[in-house]
């Protein structure tokens, strides 16, 4: 299958990447940022730059969205896709209903719609990600579209569910608690161990195994520890304080101490 993409971000490295790996062609890759667009083509072996969006001559069969959600509406509006292609956005949070309504809208051929939504986090630092275990969740307009990309998904994943509109957004919320929150809990963590002079990388087993635990339980509330779970009230006592003057983490910590507790 020829591909092509718009947007060229931390998404679109790692995708157009694991389909040229697949066996698939990619074809334009169009990003408002030309300079970012410029260096996957470089990464690329048979893509080209698209200067805009109007792709009504274009050979792909499949134009995905690796975009902003706030973008969405905006690259619609100037979108020219040949007759019947696939569009599909990337987002967790979208429906497929805001996409399919777009593409009524705004294109003038008849173009068919889906989610291709890969459920990870993506970084430009990092090297290519295999795509080999990282759920693709489908969702599509017609029956046929389906067919096409659950395949297409297939051939690069052993993780291939269809996922409609509701469920992806609950997955990404969840997503968001245990990524995006967590990598900020950890943040804070060593910025508490810089403010002491400490070496975050004392905290490494701890983190790891905390980890390994909580993915290998049945539940990670299961094997929950510290002084809010066993009740330590002079310990919880004595973090509070040493965190009075730093608001904000004081906060925090009586928060998701509070929450411990009630949960038991």
């Amino acid at each position: 299958m020829k591909i092509s993409f718009i947007g060229a971000g931390n998404l679109a490295w790692h995708l157009a990447m694991a389909f040229e790996n697949a066996g698939h062609v990619i074809g334009e890759i169009y990003s408002r940022n030309a300079s970012t667009a410029r260096q996957l083509v470089s990464m690329l072996y048979e893509a080209r730059l698209s200067t805009d969006l109007n792709f009504a001559e274009s050979e792909a069969e499949l134009f995905v969205l690796a975009l902003p959600d706030d973008a969405l509406e905006e690259v619609a509006a100037q979108l020219v896709l040949p007759e019947n292609a696939i569009l599909v956005h990337t987002s967790g949070s979208k429906s497929l209903e805001v996409l399919r309504r777009l593409m009524d809208i705004y294109s003038d051929v008849p173009v068919r719609t889906g989610v291709f939504y890969p459920l990870q986090t993506f970084s430009k630092s990092t090297k290519p990600l295999s795509f080999d275990i990282i759920p693709l969740c489908i969702e599509a307009s017609d029956p046929e579209t389906e067919a096409q990309l659950v395949t297409l998904a297939q051939q690069m994943s052993q993780i291939v569910y269809l996922v409609n509109s509701h469920e992806r957004k609950v997955l990404h919320i969840a997503a968001v608690f245990a990524c995006n929150f967590t990598n900020y809990l950890l943040g804070l963590a060593k910025d508490l161990t810089d403010s002491e002079k400490l070496d975050f990388d004392l905290l490494r087993p701890l983190i790891e195994e905390t980890f390994q635990k909580a993915l290998d339980a049945k539940h990670p509330a299961l094997v929950q520890t510290g002084p809010a779970r066993r009740g330590d009230l002079n310990t919880l006592s004595l973090h509070l304080n040493y965190l009075s003057d730093k608001p904000e983490l004081l906060q925090l910590y009586q928060m998701l101490s509070d929450g411990i507790q009630r949960r038991g």
